[in-house]
């Protein structure tokens, strides 16, 4: 029987989503980290912007707002938009019941039956102005009324037929 050499050492894996080797029996969790750790390397005009998206947000209402992996997610009962922070621009990803046709969207698509996500880019800080801010706005109220309809709906579903 012939053994291979290049198995020899695999004592570890490969992590899925960040690609860093992980040897065995390291702990390893690349997908807990903060909004500080997000956005730490942006540049001054993505910090502005970032600090300005990040305000507007907080200004509509009660949410939570927390890192998950490479994504700010800004939620009611669930989750109305986010942001990628990338080298050159804030990626915003903004969930509304209706599908936006502007120069501002990069791309569209279904996200559920009620939801339909844009991407957005963001450069400047004064890219953080009307119409953007009323999308965002739009989607803060969308969550609400979306997560009451699901309620109704869910309640009307295990209600009980009377019997005669």
């Amino acid at each position: 029987m012939r053994l291979h050499h290049y198995n020899w050492s695999m004592a570890g894996r490969e992590c899925y989503h960040c690609k860093q080797w992980i040897e065995e029996g390291e702990e390893h969790d690349c997908w807990t980290t903060t909004e500080t750790a997000l956005t730490q390397d942006l540049s001054e005009n993505l910090r502005d912007a970032w600090e300005r998206l990040h305000g507007t947000a907080v200004s509509f209402g009660d949410q939570r707002i927390y890192a998950s992996h490479m994504s700010i997610m800004f939620s009611r009962k669930s989750c109305y938009f986010f942001v990628r922070p990338k080298k050159s621009f804030l990626e915003l990803c903004v969930f509304l019941g209706r599908t936006l046709e502007a120069p501002q969207v990069r791309r569209v698509g279904r996200a559920s039956r009620s939801k339909v996500f844009h991407i957005i880019h963001i450069r400047h800080r004064d890219e953080v102005e009307a119409p953007v801010t009323d999308w965002l706005q739009e989607a803060y109220e969308l969550s609400d009324v979306l997560a009451s309809k699901a309620n109704t709906t869910h309640a009307k579903s295990r209600q009980r037929p009377e019997s005669s």
